[in-house]
């Protein structure tokens, strides 16, 4: 520790910082859904993930490994400034993510911004490409198709075997199943996405020389990354919450239970092979597939739509910020002391328009407004009918343009709209014109001529 210079310090710092991002950005991944299906209270939910967050940080340190000696080559005349460039670029993205409410990939911003300052700093030579591909990109995109796919079935399963059962005792028992999933998705979170920091700070020590290269994360690097990642859980990242738990899809007990299973399995197998993968896009994938597995669920595909969107800008997004800063910072100290500042300005810019719209544990629940119809579902409207006597409102045609069946015959005054001198048309009257009641009860008989009706409500 006497060996740390101010410049790593502030590098641990940063990271620790990021590591507090992670948690509250990430907290929805295990707790999303369980605070959705009232399974827990949503103060109760954090604080357990917090605690199980804690817990998995001392379970491997695989995926640490593969940050500080996979993707980049430390060896490469990597320098602190260019980590804090990264961390930098990723933990500004994390924030303008949540403030939108998008679950984005910490871990994918994490990378993004590594790999942007190095090109910067370095150059292309210190970034193994070959890692970043096989451990990164990869499961980036089978991660979130395969928890989904898992989800998709299981929830499938799920309804076939108690499709004979009372919903409502089936219910109490998958909240306490979404318990111990939701559980287990915590423990697989803080194993793989709490490593993260610590391979960040242990690559920051090995450029510093302040440890042998390609060592395993001392102890307290191990424990301070765990109690970074476990605050920031605690304290609940709302926004993404609400989006996970309601923004997609409406999730039932089942649905909930199948979703946290199929991620956590799919995450726990992917710490221990060393894929640092993206457990936001495995828990997204995993309740977008839970909410096609149910009969006559809804995904809501402009949310999925916006999310995919920016799982996909991650990368070059933080790693652009990041090249910027690694830029900035590579003209001097008072390089570093502006990306500081400028950072500081960016967050506190960030947070105050948060504050615009506050979202906590009492109104995270108050799901979005029912979609829009989009451009499909109009033009049907449009060409095809509503069905007969069901008002205008609830098919989307206007009211102008509603049928005139849905006005009492009562109610309808009949008045001559033909001169007196006007031909009358060569069809069958019965077949051409509408028909009027003489009476109460008595037969309907064809009008002797055009009519036009005026409504009187």
């Amino acid at each position: 520790m006497e060996h740390i210079t101010l410049l790593i310090g502030i590098v641990i710092v940063t990271a620790l910082v990021f590591d507090f991002t992670n948690g509250f950005h990430d907290t929805a991944n295990a707790m999303a859904t369980t605070i959705s299906t009232g399974a827990l209270r949503p103060k109760t939910a954090v604080a357990m993930s917090a605690g199980l967050n804690l817990v998995g940080a001392f379970l491997s340190v695989e995926v640490a490994k593969t940050i500080s000696g996979g993707i980049i080559d430390e060896s490469a005349g990597i320098r602190p400034e260019v980590i804090f460039a990264g961390l930098v670029g990723a933990i500004v993205w994390n924030l303008l993510t949540w403030l939108a409410g998008l679950p984005s990939s910490s871990s994918h911003a994490l990378f993004g911004g590594l790999i942007g300052a190095t090109l910067v700093s370095v150059g292309t030579h210190g970034v193994h490409g070959e890692a970043v591909v096989m451990k990164v990109l990869i499961p980036a995109v089978a991660a979130p198709i395969v928890a989904g796919l898992a989800a998709m079935a299981a929830t499938r399963l799920t309804y076939r075997l108690t499709r004979n059962r009372d919903e409502a005792d089936t219910a109490k028992g998958y909240r306490a199943g979404q318990i111990a999933s939701a559980a287990l998705v915590s423990l697989a979170h803080g194993t793989n996405d709490a490593q993260k920091t610590m391979g960040v700070i242990t690559l920051a020590l090995i450029t510093g020389g302040v440890v042998a290269p390609h060592a395993d994360p001392p102890l307290w690097v191990i424990a301070s990354a765990g109690l970074a990642i476990a605050l920031g859980t605690y304290l609940g990242g709302w926004r993404i919450i609400r989006t996970m738990g309601k923004g997609i899809t409406d999730i039932q007990p089942p649905q909930g239970f199948a979703a946290q299973t199929g991620a956590a399995a799919t995450i726990l197998a992917s710490s221990h092979l060393g894929f640092a993968l993206s457990t936001t896009q495995v828990c997204s994938g995993s309740v977008m597939g839970s909410g096609l597995g149910r009969k006559g669920g809804v995904v809501r595909w402009s949310t999925a739509g916006r999310m995919v969107l920016a799982w996909g800008l991650t990368l070059p997004a933080a790693g652009l910020v990041a090249a910027g800063a690694a830029f900035l910072a590579g003209q001097g100290d008072w390089g570093v002391a502006a990306v500081a500042v400028l950072a500081l300005g960016i967050c506190g810019a960030i947070w105050a328009a948060s504050r615009r719209k506050p979202i906590d544990h009492s109104n995270v629940n108050e799901g979005p407004a029912a979609e829009p119809a989009g451009v499909v579902t109009a033009a049907l409207r449009t060409v095809s009918p509503p069905p007969a006597g069901q008002p205008a409102a609830t098919t989307g045609v206007p009211a102008a343009d509603a049928p005139a069946a849905d006005v009492p015959v009562a109610d309808v005054q009949v008045t001559d709209a033909r001169p007196a001198d006007a031909p009358v048309a060569d069809a069958p009257e019965a077949a051409v014109f509408p028909t009027r009641a003489s009476g109460a009860g008595a037969p309907a008989t064809p009008a002797p001529r055009p009519k036009a009706a005026t409504v009187s409500r």
